[in-house]
């Protein structure tokens, strides 16, 4: 029976389909091509010469083929927008759809208030009194909207929408306490809660309950 050329990379040996074990070709999975280094990604072994880079063993085995393998095409960046256009695109983002603009932290995308994400040193932070936690603090003055308007809540740790006909006593899950940035641990005074990762510190649950407030608190 006439012999073809196995298509897989790195095998290019001749085999018949009545002579076709499985276990009988040997090959790589695709090649990785970086800062002028070559990889296989399959084994990981790589090599700056070409040909050397072709002499390494496959580390693949399976059954010989005439099918060329489908190599993904690495996207085309895309083309260089002018400072305009970046910002004209930058600001349809909307700080509505922002979890960090959502929950008052500073969002670079979007220009949040630098003092939401670094509210006070890290030493001055620790040495606050647990009294500023007890004051109760009388509500801010709310401006007069409708009642059927939707709002974003402003209550660190909320960032839901809400009307103002739905919101009573307990309608809003939040953190009162400050945020406390220190040594590399990022945690909320009010629940004594500190995490590693900025994504588990904003994954903490909220510790107390009470009214939405689409105003900032300052």
């Amino acid at each position: 029976m006439e012999k073809v050329r196995c298509q897989r990379i790195g095998c290019d040996a001749m085999f018949s389909e009545d002579d076709n074990p499985d276990g009988s070709c040997t090959y790589h999975a695709a090649p990785l091509f970086h800062d002028g280094m070559k990889e296989w990604s399959c084994c990981k072994k790589r090599s700056h010469d070409f040909s050397l880079f072709l002499e390494i063993p496959g580390c693949k085995t399976g059954k010989h083929t005439t099918e060329k393998p489908v190599l993904a095409k690495k996207a085309a960046p895309p083309p260089r927008q002018p400072v305009s256009a970046r910002t004209s695109a930058a600001n349809l983002s909307s700080k509505d759809t922002c979890p960090r603009c959502r929950q008052g932290f500073f969002c670079s995308d979007h220009g949040s208030n630098a003092r939401e994400l670094n509210p006070k040193s890290a030493i001055s932070a620790c040495n606050e009194s647990n009294q500023d936690l007890q004051e109760s603090q009388p509500p801010p003055a709310k401006k007069v909207v409708d009642i059927n308007q939707p709002q974003i809540c402003k209550n660190k740790g909320c960032g839901k929408s809400f009307k103002e006909k739905d919101n009573h006593d307990t309608a809003c899950s939040y953190h009162p306490g400050p945020a406390v940035f220190h040594d590399r641990m990022r945690g909320w005074k009010c629940c004594d809660i500190h995490v590693k990762e900025f994504d588990e510190f904003m994954s903490i649950p909220p510790c107390t309950k009470g009214w939405h407030n689409a105003d900032p608190v300052s």
